[in-house]
C-alpha cells in the first residue's frame, strides 16, 4: 500500500508500516503546498494519505477521488504511539475515496 504522511503527522509512526510505501510531505518536497493541490497529487500518487488536519473534509470536495483518507484524533505523538495498531488497521481497512477518522 502506498501511503503519505501529511506534514503533520509524527514521522516516528512510520515504524508502524513496515511492509507497506510510506513518504512524507517533507522528503517529496511538497511542505506548503495548499490541501486542495495537496489532495491531487496524493491522488495520483497514493492509495492513503494519513492527516491530523480537521478541517481537510470541510474544505475539499473528496467524491470523485480514489485516494482514501484517515484522520488521526491529534498529531501528539505520545498520544498517538499506544494507537499505533488502531492506526494501522484504520489504514489497512480504508476504502478507495473514503473518509475514515481514527
Amino acid at each position: 500500500m502506498r501511503i503519505l504522511f501529511d506534514e503533520n503527522v509524527p514521522a516516528p509512526l512510520c515504524k508502524f508500516f513496515p511492509d507497506d510505501q510510506v513518504a512524507t510531505i517533507q522528503r517529496l518536497g511538497w511542505t506548503g503546498i495548499e490541501n486542495g493541490e495537496l489532495v491531487s497529487r496524493a491522488d495520483a500518487d497514493f492509495d492513503v494519505l494519513i492527516l491530523a488536519d480537521k478541517n481537510l473534509r470541510y474544505q475539499q470536495n473528496l467524491s470523485a477521488r480514489r485516494l482514501a483518507l484517515v484522520e488521526l484524533p491529534t498529531n501528539c505523538w505520545p498520544i498517538l504511539e499506544p494507537l499505533g495498531s488502531k492506526v494501522v488497521e484504520a489504514v489497512h481497512g480504508a476504502l478507495t475515496e473514503s473518509y475514515v477518522i481514527s
